[in-house]
């Protein structure tokens, strides 16, 4: 038996769910709330190694290097999901967060858990990605030993890349190979060993964390408003014209106007509406600024 898998938090068996397969509909369902309810409070206990990461990535992105997931089974889901998340809801280009998983694109269908214990693939994907000192590689392994993102991760940190590990057991393989190591620990499993559970929650609720701070440090929202989302469907148009108005006050006819002379870009509108200025000269204010909408606005306001 493999001493390292059995000393897992995420390997025990849960006391308080044994009878599981005895319980009604209901009480199954009380169960699985109840250790849900865990996952926050464990995620809490990691905000400053969270913070520390956060600051990471915004040092990186700031400065022209990108972010790269990379996970096995449901892990690798999870980062998959929050890179892809990131050109809708940011504006950012595809391959600034990038999510990459054991297997390829076939395993976000189909379970080919064993890809994980591939470290030759783990080394290969980070040179295949041509991962340099300016970026940064978040590992994701709720056991932290899966050998595919260990290997990644030490290929990363041999190039002089930043790794981050999101981990759900503490003293793991992974964090000794990681720069920052997150770490939120839930307690064993409502079914014992299936980490897609409370484990990949807390990963999720990371990851969320990581991404939604970074774009905020960098410029990507207005107040609490996303307004570097790309009006790409009928819903998102839809988005930017509520955005535009609870930015500036302005009628749906309004907004809709600015929102078309702007060719769609919704951050560009409001600079225009809150500034007087047109697309070409608000464009370039807004440039000069890296793109932060606020820091724009306020430095327009200091030059009239």
């Amino acid at each position: 038996m493999n001493e390292y898998l059995a000393g897992l938090t995420t390997e025990e068996i849960n006391q308080d769910t044994r009878m599981i397969d005895e319980c009604s509909t209901e009480q199954m369902l009380q169960l699985l709330n109840r250790e849900d309810a865990q996952v926050p409070a464990a995620v809490a206990q990691e905000i400053p190694q969270i913070a520390k990461a956060v600051d990471v990535l915004h040092h990186v992105l700031k400065n022209g290097g990108r972010m790269f997931y990379i996970g096995a089974g449901t892990s690798g889901r999870i980062g998959v999901l929050d890179a892809s998340e990131c050109p809708p809801t940011f504006g950012t280009d595809p391959l600034l967060v990038q999510g990459h998983i054991a297997g390829g694109d076939t395993a976000l269908r189909v379970a080919v858990e064993g890809f994980e214990d591939n470290a030759e693939e783990g080394i290969a994907l980070i040179d295949r990605c041509g991962v340099t000192d300016k970026d940064a590689v978040i590992g994701i392994s709720a056991s932290g030993s899966a050998a595919f993102v260990i290997a990644g991760l030490k290929r990363a940190s041999e190039i002089g890349a930043s790794t981050i590990g999101v981990v759900n057991n503490k003293n793991s393989k992974l964090e000794a190979v990681c720069d920052i190591c997150i770490a939120p620990v839930v307690g064993p499993e409502v079914i014992m060993g299936s980490t897609r559970l409370k484990a990949g929650s807390a990963q999720k609720l990371v990851l969320n964390m990581l991404s939604t701070s970074t774009m905020v440090k960098l410029g990507k929202t207005y107040n609490n408003l996303m307004v570097d989302l790309k009006a790409s469907n009928q819903k998102l148009h839809d988005r930017s014209l509520r955005i535009i108005r609870a930015a500036t006050g302005v009628d749906f006819d309004t907004a809709a106007d600015f929102l078309e002379r702007a060719s769609t870009n919704c951050k560009l509108a409001i600079m225009m509406i809150k500034t007087g200025l047109e697309a070409p000269q608000a464009e370039q204010a807004l440039d000069q600024c890296d793109g932060n909408l606020k820091a724009a606005i306020n430095s327009f306001m200091k030059v009239i």
